[in-house]
C-alpha cells in the first residue's frame, strides 16, 4: 500500500506537490489508473486514483474517503527534555507516532544537554512514521519551551510529571481513566532538579514511575506513551 501526506486536500482533485510527485512516479513508478492512498493528518484517509502524469505533478482522483479513521478515546500529550543524541529523540518520535500520539512539546530543563532542537527535521520523522504506520492524525510537534513557561501553562488535562527521586509515586494506571486527556513530563538523562519537581507538584502535576529501573529519556517517553495508550484500549 502506498500512503502519501496531503494536508492541504479538500476536494476530489488533487495534485501531489513536486516532491511527492517525483516519490510517486519516478521512485515507485506508479502509472494511470494506479489506486494509492492518502492521508491528510486530520483523521482522513482517502484512497485515490492516478489520473494524469506531468514532468512535474502527478494529478490524483478520489475514490472513496474515511474520516475519523484510526480516531482514538483520548488525548495524549508528552513533554520530553530534548536528548543529547538527536537520534534518540527522532526514535522517541517516530515509535510514539506509530503507538498513538496526539502532541509532543520539547521541554528545556535545568540539566537539559540540548538547549536547541530543529523542529523542521523533526517533522519530517513524524510525517514519514504517519505514512508508514497509515496513522490518519499527525501529531502536532511544539516549539521548544521553558520547564518554567510549560509549568506556567494553564491545563485542562490530567497532568503528571516521571521522576526518580524519592518520595511517594503512582503508576500510570493507578490514577488515570479511559476517556481522559493527559499531559505527561519527562526529564532529561540527570533527571528534575528538587527545585523544579517542587514547582511541578505545585502547579497539580501527581508524580509517577515508570518502573524499578533508571530509564533513559526517550525509553521513558516510549513507556509513559504505551501505558496510557495500553489504558484506553
Amino acid at each position: 500500500m502506498h500512503v502519501f501526506y496531503t494536508p492541504d486536500i479538500s476536494s476530489d482533485i488533487y495534485t501531489l506537490n513536486e516532491e511527492e510527485s517525483k516519490h510517486c512516479s519516478r521512485v515507485l513508478r506508479l502509472n494511470l489508473g494506479d489506486v494509492i492512498h492518502l492521508i491528510d493528518g486530520r483523521g482522513g484517509l482517502y484512497e485515490a486514483e492516478i489520473s494524469a502524469i506531468t514532468k512535474k505533478n502527478v494529478q490524483l482522483k478520489v475514490l472513496n474517503k474515511q474520516t475519523k479513521f484510526g480516531k482514538r478515546n483520548h488525548h495524549l500529550h508528552i513533554a520530553i527534555a530534548p536528548t543529547k543524541n538527536i537520534d534518540r529523540l527522532e526514535w522517541f518520535l517516530e515509535k510514539a507516532t506509530e503507538i498513538g500520539i496526539d502532541v509532543i512539546t520539547p521541554v528545556i530543563c535545568d540539566r537539559s544537554e540540548r538547549k536547541i532542537v530543529k523542529e523542521e527535521r523533526l517533522e519530517k520523522v513524524i510525517t514519514s512514521a504517519v505514512k508508514q504506520s497509515l496513522t490518519a492524525y499527525h501529531p502536532k510537534l511544539n516549539q521548544a519551551i521553558s520547564f518554567t513557561d510549560l509549568i506556567s501553562q494553564n491545563s485542562d488535562s490530567l497532568k503528571m510529571i516521571a521522576h526518580c527521586m524519592e518520595g511517594e509515586k503512582s503508576y500510570i494506571n493507578q490514577i488515570t481513566k479511559p476517556f481522559q486527556s493527559y499531559l505527561i513530563l519527562i526529564g532529561p538523562e540527570g533527571d528534575f532538579t528538587s527545585a523544579e519537581l517542587d514547582i511541578a507538584l505545585q502547579n497539580g502535576y501527581k508524580p509517577v514511575t515508570l518502573g524499578n529501573t533508571r530509564l533513559r529519556t526517550e525509553t521513558a517517553a516510549l513507556a509513559a506513551c504505551f501505558e496510557t495508550n495500553y489504558i484506553n484500549r
